[in-house]
């Protein structure tokens, strides 16, 4: 018997899903924009591998990028995410979950896994699109199930990051909002260049960055055989974002029930 709990996160997430699906505009961003960005920096830097002192040996320049593109849609997806949970309590659908007898733990775990779901969807096909130009997986199968391990861990932390701001400010404006921040620190990663090339402040900040830590877990799978250190940074990263958005946003939804 499946508890009830479960059963209504179920339902709640695969409405996040099918609303997701039926805008265009809520889910075309995080494939076409990581896609193009994905092409235009393949084209522009195609001779970079064995030509760029520092770049790690790979046998192309789209199995070096193609971890950065998947990054990148699971972060617009994960704000896509919170910015729909805000559309939920500008639209009056929160009030009326609130109101029923739906489990309040569930409310905040559909949105969630929905962002979940929809994360690991776009990686599996940034990952179909770059196998089908000739990228390669490295590491097998087991590269691939930790692609998605680390897509889920940071779909549930930014989508929690957004989850908290929709609850403080109840503003879809609001949640989107965040997405320059994101964007900043995609640029001031590893996302699309190796920080063995880098040099002075941008190393540095690239060093310091999460993002670069959780975008060469995934690159590591891509370009080289399984590889448990790298992977293992990258799931604590992860992890220990996805925590401390989930905590945070259990104590926003805690407070905004009990200010109700």
């Amino acid at each position: 018997m499946i508890p009830l709990a479960v059963r209504q996160t179920a339902a709640l997430a695969r409405r996040s899903v099918m609303d997701t699906l039926r805008l265009p505009q809520a889910w075309f961003p995080s494939l076409f924009f990581p896609m193009a960005l994905l092409a235009i920096f393949t084209g522009s830097f195609g001779d970079a591998p064995g030509n760029v002192p520092g770049f790690p040996p790979v046998r192309g320049f789209l199995d070096f990028a193609v971890a950065g593109s998947v990054l990148q849609g699971v972060l617009i997806g994960g704000t896509t995410a919170g910015a729909a949970f805000a559309a939920d309590i500008e639209g009056g659908f929160f009030d009326r979950l609130v109101a029923s007898p739906v489990s309040r733990t569930a409310i905040l775990t559909g949105r969630l896994a929905g962002g979940v779901v929809l994360g690991l969807g776009q990686t599996l096909i940034f990952l179909g699109i770059g196998v089908a130009f000739g990228a390669e997986v490295q590491a097998g199968p087991a590269g691939v199930l930790a692609m998605l391990a680390l897509s889920a861990l940071l779909a549930t932390a930014v989508g929690g990051l957004g989850v908290v701001l929709a609850l403080r400010t109840g503003s879809a404006e609001a949640v989107q909002g965040t997405f320059p921040l994101f964007f900043v620190l995609l640029f001031f990663s590893s996302a699309f260049f190796p920080r063995e090339t880098m040099h002075g402040w941008f190393k540095t900040v690239a060093d310091i960055n999460p993002i670069s830590h959780l975008v060469e877990a995934m690159r590591g799978q891509v370009i080289a055989d399984f590889d448990p250190g790298t992977l293992a940074t990258g799931l604590a990263i992860a992890g220990g974002l996805a925590v401390l958005a989930v905590t945070a946003s259990a104590r926003g939804l805690h407070r905004r029930l009990g200010a109700g």
